[in-house]
């Protein structure tokens, strides 16, 4: 047993000395993922749990200027992002059917890793969006959703920038900062009040958007299954586009939910009045009918009494 363990120990030590990314060994966060579980279980536990527990019995925050400053400084970071990620790669330097890490001291290949790392800690700071909403006991929005995408995206990322931070899989970030900059463009709109709200009618085409980041997620990763000419680890596609394929399901599901039920509740409704409506006219007839048929009796009785 003790040697099972010390052979898994030395795996481990080998593993993230010795096969990661050496240029971000003493990067903090970096020499282990446990850190990032860590923060990742705390953000689940507070808000899911200890946030809830401690407003119980108070009355919310109001935090509508706050917001709009972070969502504003959320575009501002991720445009940054994407721009880097860019310039250093997907405006046309890299290639979008297989690409490999360069390794090396380039200026490129270190502006590639210092944006994939910065894009890592900006997953941290997206913990606040979940935040805010436990301090505006907004809980509704605390959905199964919102904190699997949350909770989980730093420990994904760190993978990557550990030990492939450049290359195909940065495609990745590349699509979810652009993505980021509409998104939290919308947030930003919202948070200013409802007098806003006209000018957010296209909030169902902002979650199109992000489905159709995930279906390009996955084309681009598993695209490497039929063809790989720059010998890119398959362990990053599959770890790559499985991402893709968690996130694209969980937000069809809310599309389904968020929209298309209502969709079809507003029609039954529509159904249900016109039906309502229609049965109301019936009701309405037979009783005038009725009213008539009695009125034609008493007629007739008057008619009988006159003959005789």
């Amino acid at each position: 047993m003790m040697e099972i363990l010390r052979m898994i120990t030395v795996g481990w030590r080998d593993l993230m000395d010795n096969k990661s990314d050496p240029r971000v060994a003493n990067w903090p966060l970096m020499s282990s993922p446990f850190p990032t579980i860590a923060m990742c279980l705390s953000y689940v536990f507070i808000v899911k749990f200890l946030g809830p527990k401690v407003m119980e019995n108070r009355k919310p925050f109001k935090l509508r200027k706050i917001i709009v400053l972070y969502n504003f400084l959320q575009v501002v970071l991720s445009f940054y992002l994407f721009f880097e990620a860019g310039m250093s790669g997907w405006f046309g330097k890299y290639n979008l059917r297989c690409q490999p890490v360069d390794f090396s001291m380039n200026s490129d290949a270190l502006r590639m890793a210092n944006g994939s790392y910065l894009y890592y800690l900006s997953k941290f700071s997206e913990f606040l969006d979940t935040f805010f909403f436990v301090l505006r006991k907004r809980y509704d929005q605390v959905s199964t959703l919102h904190v699997i995408h949350h909770g989980i995206m730093p420990f994904s990322v760190w993978w990557g920038v550990k030990f492939m931070p450049g290359g195909h899989s940065t495609f990745f970030g590349f699509l979810n900062t652009f993505v980021h900059i509409v998104m939290y463009t919308y947030y930003m709109i919202a948070a200013i009040g409802p007098e806003m709200q006209k000018y957010l009618w296209w909030k169902k085409y902002l979650t199109i958007l992000q489905m159709i980041q995930f279906v390009g997620i996955m084309v681009h990763a598993f695209q490497l299954f039929f063809s790989n000419p720059c010998n890119y680890p398959m362990s990053f596609a599959y770890w790559i586009g499985g991402h893709g394929v968690l996130f694209y399901f969980l937000f069809n599901n809310f599309y389904k939910q968020a929209y298309m039920a209502k969709k079809k509740k507003k029609a039954e409704d529509i159904n249900g009045n016109v039906i309502k409506i229609q049965n109301q006219t019936i009701l309405t007839q037979d009783k005038y009918n009725s009213k008539n048929e009695h009125e034609q009796r008493e007629i007739e009785q008057n008619n009988l009494r006159n003959r005789l």
